[in-house]
Formats: structure tokens, sequence, C-alpha cells
């Protein structure tokens, strides 16, 4: 159909502007040459004609003209028109000269309001940008009703910004809003040239937000739905969320959530959202086609619109009520154990999830347990999947909590309930050990470039690159070149390191370890799971029966944002 210059865009790039024919179909488009389908069921028993091919009853009418003008003089005083001017699409696609050679992001202002960092484009060469803007609110999340609130408050800012999504998305920008531990977050990327037109938009809807009745029913019952359908989640997705409801020290559990849900009103919102925005921290990483200028000049302006002005809706917290993400720091040598029935009365699957703790964040270690992970994945997955065939779901993984890092054995059976699956993991610990110490030279080599080869991938495009850095940002670690210093120790590893790491972390039995078991038990092991409740424990073992009693009596890790000090400008 088309020559192969045109290959790539086919249709879709208008090549000749023709007014004349624009505007024939212009004058087409009138209501008697209208063409309506109409399908009903209240057409039951009323059709004259039925389709050969499916059976389908229908007739066909011929509009008269006298219709027409019944409904032309009926019709409602709607103002139609064509689509109102696309104020989001670029008309500067220019690439900008970065300033300064920045390879890492960096901190360009720090107030008691705000911090901004920011990282012009060195790399990917296109008119384009990111923007995080994350509201840290003291009043979001301190208790079941106010978490439940920040969600109802994000999800109906969403929707209000509808009105806006299509001429956004067609001029290549993107958006959204989602609320976290501690607030929501703000994230805009796209073509950078009117991006800060969408960002203000955004930001007035925010300094404006008032509740909707009719949309926040509408709201609520999807968020209602969200909370119920939870039971109905997999096993091995119930096995991880207890997991981390034993580890991360602010969460709740979703039952005090479904429970408030449907007590609070239109009322309720329209009181918090201000109280919500009456005090917040600001965190933005602005990336980029956008000059340093710009990313400060566009981090002034949301600070001013909240904290400025003769009647400023926003102050900064006070120090005491920075909210931090802290993570459960289990005792060496020491196993903990929770077991649960399945929310799901009629799913036959249970799950374990068996989570040995390592280290906090430490880049040698880091590459140790991410060179035993590596190592290990494929002999777990043959031995505990494709030998022992103990569920379809087998995945060994490495897991980070706020810079906590670990590695964890994901397994979802029908077969074995999760007692058996445990021991099971542990036979495969006791049998990779002998693997770990016949290992060639050559296999530790190539194993090692192979976790290299995959540490220096390139980011493919500025949204994957900006993920990466806001994600050391929101944990507080600030490693921004984490791949590089890690890549530096990797080359320095032997192999006898990564036995000792081995043997002291990960080795059943070692003193140093540190395990946590969630047991999920489906319909088909609830027997094994009654009996296993009036079994004595094992040494050093810890049975877990209330979560939060656990949680209290347990010290934690230190924060990576306990203290901001060493953020130098």
């Amino acid at each position: 159909i088309y020559p192969p210059k045109d290959w790539l865009v086919g249709s879709l790039l208008p090549s000749d502007f023709n007014p004349a024919i624009i505007q024939k179909i212009r004058n087409e488009l009138s209501p008697e040459n209208v063409r309506i389908f109409w399908e009903s069921k209240k057409f039951e028993g009323l059709t004259d004609k039925v389709e050969p091919w499916y059976g389908t009853a229908y007739s066909i009418e011929k509009v008269s003209s006298s219709t027409i003008q019944a409904w032309m003089s009926s019709a409602p005083n709607e103002n139609l028109h064509l689509p109102a001017r696309n104020v989001f699409i670029p008309k500067d696609l220019s690439i900008k000269n970065a300033q300064e050679e920045i390879k890492f992001p960096v901190l360009l202002r720090k107030s008691s309001y705000s911090k901004l960092w920011y990282k012009p484009d060195t790399v990917f060469s296109t008119p384009k940008a990111y923007v995080k803007i994350h509201f840290n609110c003291p009043h979001a999340g301190n208790s079941p009703e106010t978490e439940v609130l920040a969600d109802l408050f994000a999800r109906l800012l969403l929707d209000y910004l509808n009105e806006y999504a299509y001429y956004a998305q067609v001029a290549g920008l993107l958006y959204g809003i989602s609320h976290t531990d501690s607030g929501f977050e703000v994230t805009l990327v796209g073509y950078n040239h009117k991006l800060r037109i969408l960002l203000e938009t955004i930001i007035d809807k925010i300094v404006k937000f008032e509740v909707k009745p009719d949309r926040f029913s509408v709201i609520k019952e999807m968020v209602i739905k969200d909370y119920q359908n939870f039971k109905f989640q997999q096993p091995y997705q119930q096995a991880m969320y207890y997991c981390s409801l034993i580890l991360k020290d602010q969460t709740r559990p979703w039952v005090e959530q479904l429970d408030v849900l449907p007590r609070l009103n239109v009322e309720d919102l329209t009181k918090f959202a201000p109280m919500m925005l009456s005090q917040a921290f600001l965190e933005c990483y602005i990336a980029g086609n956008i000059e340093r200028e710009e990313a400060e000049s566009m981090a002034q302006h949301v600070e001013d619109v909240f904290f400025k002005g003769p009647n400023p809706i926003c102050r900064p917290p006070f120090p005491s009520q920075f909210l931090t993400n802290r993570v459960v720091k289990l005792e060496r040598g020491m196993n903990y154990c929770y077991s649960k029935e399945g929310l799901n009365p009629s799913d036959e699957n249970s799950a374990l999830v068996h989570y040995i703790q390592v280290h906090q964040d430490d880049f040698i270690l880091n590459v140790k347990l991410q060179l035993f992970a590596l190592v290990a994945k494929q002999p777990a997955f043959h031995q505990l999947r494709s030998v022992e065939q103990l569920g379809y779901i087998t995945v060994l993984m490495q897991r980070n909590d706020s810079g906590i890092c670990g590695v964890q054995f994901i397994i979802q059976s029908t077969v074995k309930d999760p007692a058996h699956i445990d021991s099971r993991v542990e036979a495969f610990l006791k049998m990779f050990e002998s693997k770990l110490y016949e290992m060639t030279n050559d296999e530790f080599k190539s194993n090692v470039n192979a976790l290299i080869d995959m540490k220096l991938e390139k980011h493919k495009n500025l949204r994957e690159e900006s993920r990466f850095y806001w994600r050391e940002i929101t944990d507080g670690t600030l490693k921004f070149d984490r791949r590089e210093a890690e890549v530096a120790a990797l080359k320095k590893l032997t192999q006898e390191e990564l036995i000792e790491f081995f043997n002291e972390n990960v080795k059943v039995g070692a003193t140093r370890k540190k395990t946590l078991s969630v047991r999920v038990h489906g319909n088909q092991h609830l027997a094994e799971y009654q009996s296993q409740k009036s079994k004595a424990v094992q040494p050093n073992t810890i049975q877990i029966d209330d979560i939060f009693s656990f949680r209290r009596s347990q010290p934690l890790y230190g924060s990576f944002r306990g203290g901001i000090g060493h953020v130098k400008l």
C-alpha cells in the first residue's frame, strides 16, 4: 500500500494539507446523512429481520425528515464545537546543552519547605523531561482513617484531572498521582516544552481541591472493592504481604482500612484534605532536557503556591514529624515463623515465603548477596520445581526493604503443606553448599562477569534512569554511583569470600543467620495447620502469633532517611 520510505508512518502522517477536502467532509456532517446503530434489549420481539450468520434479530428504519426536525427542535442547547486548542502540544523540540557535565543527580536547593534534586540529560538526547514531587504530609498516615482518606484524595485528584488526560497524552505528556505511606506523589514525564503548563495545572487542582459527592461515591466504591478483593489474591501474594507487615514498622493491615472505609463520607474528606495539606515537605526530582534555572524556577513556583503569599495553605513539618520507613532487625541465629489460613476458603493452594535477612545496604555485602542469588537461582528452580515438583510458582529472588537486603524463596503448592516446603528449602541449601565448594574458578568468573554485564547494561530511557535515582532518594541511600561501585567490588571478589559469606549468613545452622518463614495454608492443608499449632516450638525458633505485638517488641534498623546532615549542597 505504501512505498518503502513510508513504511514506518503508514497512514499516520498526513502529507498534504487540503482545506477543500476538510471542508467537504465537514459539509457532509449533517443530520440528513446520519446513520444510527441502536442496540437494546427493549427491542426484543419488535424486529422483522434476522441476519444469517449469528441469527441476530434486527430492523432497518428510514429516519424521516420530520423526525430529524423534531430531534433538532428538542435538542439540548449544547455548543458543539471542535476540540479546544491543545495547550500541551510542544513547539520547541530543541536539545539543550547541559551547562556542565553532571553524571549523577545533585541537590540544587534545600529549605525547610523542600529539596530539589536535579539531573540534566547527558545520555539520551531527547526533548523530554521527568518530574517527581513527593508531598510528605505528617497528617496523611497517623491512623487507618487518615491513610484511607489520603488514598481517596489521591484517587479523586487523578479523577478530576481526566479532563486534561487526553490532551496531555496526545501531546506526548503523561502524569500520575499516587498515594504513598506518608502522603502522595505527583509524576510527569514527556516533552519538556509544555510540561510546566501541565505541572501548574495539577498544582492548581491540588490547591483548589474540593470533594464532589457524585465522584466521591464512585471512587469510594472502587476502593472498597479493591480492599475486598485482597482475600482473592493468590496465597503467595498473601504470604509476601504478611512478610512486609511483619518487617516494615509503619505498615497497617488492610482489614483496618476496610473496617473504617464504609463509615467515611464527603464531610470527612472535606475536612481532611486541608488538614493534610496544612503541613508538608516537598521532595522534588527534575531530570532531562531542562536547564538548571528552569528546574529551580519550577520548584520555586510549587513552593510559592503552597508556602508563600498572604494566606499560605501549608507550613513545613516539625523535625519530629518526619516519617521514615524502618525495618525490624531480626536476631542472629534465630528462626521466626508466622502461620495463617488462606483468606479464600475455596483456594487449594498453600504458599511459603522463606526470607533470609542479611544486611543493611553495603556495596561489598550487596554484591556477595547478588552473586549468591544469581548462582543459586537456577539450581533452586531445578531442584524444588522440576525434580521435587513442589509447586508451579517457585522463585528465588533478592529482597530490599528500604535498604535492608536479603533473599527469599517463594513457593506456592497444592501438593505439599508449607512446613514440608520449608524443610525442602533447607534441604536444598544443604545440597547447594557442596555445589558452591565444587564450583570451578572458571564457573565462578563466568558468574561474576554475568552479574557485571547486568549492572553495566545502560538505562533504556529517561524514565528508567529516573526511577533508578528516585529509588535512591526515597530509600535515603543516595548512592547514585551504585552500579559503578558494585562493579568495582565485584571485580575484587574472590570465590573464598563468597563461600565465607554463604557460611556466615545463608548456610543452615549458621550462627549469624536470620530467617523468617511465612506460611499460608490453603484448604488442602488445614489439618497440617491445626496440628502444627499444637507442636512444641523448635530450639532457636520464635512462633509469631500477633504481628503487632511482635513488631513492637523488636529492635529496628536505623533509617537512611533518619539524618540528612551528610547531604551537601
